[in-house]
């Protein structure tokens, strides 16, 4: 008898027999006619073909295209292997982003935050800023990251600037004191205005004020990128108020809730 059976088959090209009449069923591989005793018989040729399915399918190759590539002429095949090539390369690309994602994952900073961010936020704990206002700062970012992309970066840079100037990190160190205080506390004035004037006196500082502004639908991005995490009528939001009351009155730009 010529031949092997479909088993036999399967085991030689190294796949189940599920898989080949798959095959058959797809017209991948013609199914072989039956000898007398009513036993499909594989040739050599049959092998061949369903070695060339496997390779090929194995390699990652649609089943849906195998067919013509097999059936194709010289220039034809490996034009086809060029662009499963470069489909493979690309899933290779998204493969690995997903994998170095799932890496950031472990640090949930890293995961939402350029590292950029991650070292600035490093640099605040280091400058002795209490670790949930360090927290909290991060949760805003991510916040402001994601409603103002385009200038994001930028941000950074003019807060890595700031964080270089004594006087803006004591003020900082104040402010978030202050968030203690009661809300009609008279220091709150004080502080405010030391702090607009520090701004209006540093223009480049004054940027991560008004850097965050999207060109769209401003008045709404900033104020939540802005009062993050404030509950309304604390010496937090009294705070920021008056501070932007008095950049508004110096002439600076800044969204009000009901303006775009």
């Amino acid at each position: 008898m010529n031949g092997v059976t479909i088993g036999q088959a399967a085991a030689f090209v190294g796949v189940t027999v599920k898989t080949v009449r798959h095959y058959h069923k797809l017209g991948l591989v013609k199914e072989p006619e039956r000898d007398g005793s009513g036993y499909r018989r594989y040739g050599s040729a049959e092998l061949l073909r369903l070695v060339q399915v496997r390779t090929l399918a194995a390699a990652g190759v649609p089943l849906a295209e195998i067919g013509p590539m097999i059936d194709a002429d010289a220039a034809q095949f490996a034009a086809a292997l060029a662009d499963v090539e470069r489909q493979l390369t690309e899933r290779i690309e998204e493969l690995i982003a997903r994998r170095d994602m799932l890496h950031r994952l472990a640090d949930g900073d890293r995961a939402l935050l350029p590292d950029r961010a991650v070292a600035l936020l490093e640099r605040l704990s280091g400058l002795g800023v209490p670790a949930e206002e360090v927290a909290a700062t991060r949760e805003g970012w991510v916040l402001a990251r994601a409603l103002v992309p385009e200038g994001f970066g930028d941000f950074l840079t003019h807060v890595e600037h700031a964080l270089d100037d004594p006087r803006f990190v004591a003020l900082s160190k104040h402010a978030i004191q202050a968030t203690a205080w009661e809300p009609d506390d008279p220091r709150l004035a004080e502080l405010a205005a030391a702090v607009a004037e520090h701004f209006l006196a540093n223009p480049a500082h004054l940027k991560i004020v008004t850097g965050l502004q999207a060109r769209t639908d401003a008045a709404a991005r900033y104020h939540l990128i802005a009062h993050y995490g404030e509950e309304q009528g604390s010496a937090a939001a009294r705070g920021v108020a008056l501070v932007e009351a008095k950049l508004r009155a110096a002439g600076i730009h800044i969204p009000r809730p009901d303006t775009h």
